[in-house]
């Protein structure tokens, strides 16, 4: 994990975050408003604005497009750390625990890699309401790492 931590830290810098956003155009994540905040030497953070087209018939924001959030979250992170020679990455794996919902303002994700291997890599995200800080969402995604056939 240390090198692909290495790798990382030579990658964030000013434009990171703006590289990542130039590709969520005319793709779900840009569909459903994620915007990477900021990266980190551990992650990223993203946001996401809670909208009506993003709601359940229930009112209350999808379960889906937090799960979209976070795998997005910790996927745009996984491209910032692919090892060397790596051809992408795919999700092979996660899961969510839903702790809370809203209706209107924002959501924000603060994704982290918990292990960096030549194989598969292990993501841990946090979904909270940006206004009030409260956890809305646990989550938890393994990245298999793709490499030249």
């Amino acid at each position: 994990m240390a090198a692909t931590l290495a790798i990382m830290q030579e990658s964030v810098d000013a434009g990171t975050a703006d590289r990542l956003n130039a590709l969520t155009g005319g793709h779900f994540p840009g569909l459903i408003g994620f915007t990477v905040v900021e990266a980190h030497d551990d992650g990223l953070t993203a946001r996401m604005p809670v909208r009506p087209d993003l709601l359940a018939p229930n009112g209350y924001l999808h379960a889906a497009t937090v799960v979209g959030l976070a795998d997005t979250a910790c996927g745009f992170g996984c491209r910032l750390v692919l090892p060397e020679g790596a051809t992408g990455f795919t999700t092979i794996e996660l899961k969510a625990n839903f702790l809370g919902t809203m209706r209107e303002g924002a959501v924000v994700c603060r994704a982290r890699l918990a292990h960096g291997g030549r194989t598969t890599q292990v993501w841990d995200a946090t979904v909270t309401a940006e206004e009030t800080g409260r956890t809305l969402a646990l989550f938890r995604c393994t990245q298999a790492i793709l490499w030249p056939r």
